[in-house]
């Protein structure tokens, strides 16, 4: 940690908080994986922070139904919720993004996304995950105006991790998620956890490992079409390799669905999210 990590670095750790609607199902991030991570954090002297702007709810709020909440509290651990700025990129397609001015402003970002399968991108992997420091609503707009074109909407989730450019990314692949993720899937044993400083390279290791085609899965295909993308012989494994740990058998969804969000999906999403946040979640801190 110590070679990611100095005295004094504010460090954001992003987990996976999709949901806590299936607290049972591994849609999101082992507790115990951020846990560990943040007092490894703590021993070589930097300040943790927890960040994530789930699509319904509040950070807090999917911690909490996650069981995050004593361990964060163990280690004095802030969980913040995430707000948006607008940043120059350098991509042609994509020159401004609005992203979490708390993960720029970070002196570190630790990227920890979950092993799953997901019903519009195949599997969602480290680079989808850091969709999450896209603020609020944002989200649904960006499947709006880079929807109907699955390449695109893949394009943006890749300059979208360039620009935040996590030093570390550790997936957990402890328990994963198959089949109609990211969150209407099941738990699927997996004993795998990844980590690198290349989140890119990481995410074409984990496909393989899965047995799954990298140009199926839109965030490798753009992240290897814009040659940000190491070819598999030039990764080198210190333990091990993807060949040593390839399933047979990881469940894709069965059926693919479309990315883009009309007008009318994003009002009912926008309404949902402010209801979860604002009434759902408030009520149930008194035990409604």
């Amino acid at each position: 940690m110590a070679a990611f990590v100095k005295p004094g670095d504010r460090v954001l750790l992003k987990p996976n908080l999709l949901t806590g609607a299936r607290p049972t199902k591994e849609c999101t991030t082992r507790p115990e994986l951020i846990y560990a991570v943040a007092q490894q954090v703590q021993q070589v002297g930097g300040k943790p922070f927890l960040g994530d702007s789930p699509a319904f709810g509040s950070a807090y709020g999917v911690a909490k139904a996650n069981g995050l909440l004593p361990l964060a509290q163990a280690l004095n651990l802030p969980i913040v919720e995430l707000h948006g700025q607008r940043y120059a990129s350098d991509s042609p397609d994509f020159d401004h993004l609005r992203l979490a001015k708390e993960a720029m402003a970070a002196d570190v970002i630790i990227n920890l996304p979950k092993v799953k399968s997901h019903v519009q991108l195949t599997v969602t992997l480290g680079v989808k995950n850091l969709f999450g420091c896209v603020p609020g609503k944002m989200k649904a707009w960006w499947h709006m105006e880079a929807g109907k074109d699955v390449q695109r909407f893949g394009t943006m989730l890749v300059e979208t991790a360039r620009l935040l450019d996590p030093a570390l990314t550790i997936m957990d692949g402890i328990i994963g998620h198959e089949g109609n993720g990211p969150s209407g899937g099941e738990p699927r044993e997996l004993g795998v956890l990844g980590a690198s400083g290349h989140v890119f390279a990481l995410d074409r290791a984990m496909v393989d490992i899965l047995g799954v085609d990298p140009q199926a899965v839109p965030t490798v295909a753009q992240s290897i079409r814009l040659g940000l993308c190491p070819a598999m012989e030039a990764i080198h494994f210190p333990l091990l390799t993807p060949d040593q740990l390839r399933l047979q058998d990881w469940q894709l969804p069965t059926e693919l669905k479309p990315i883009d969000f009309g007008m009318p999906r994003v009002v009912r999403s926008t309404f949902k999210h402010f209801y979860i946040r604002f009434i759902k979640e408030p009520l149930s801190a008194y035990g409604l």
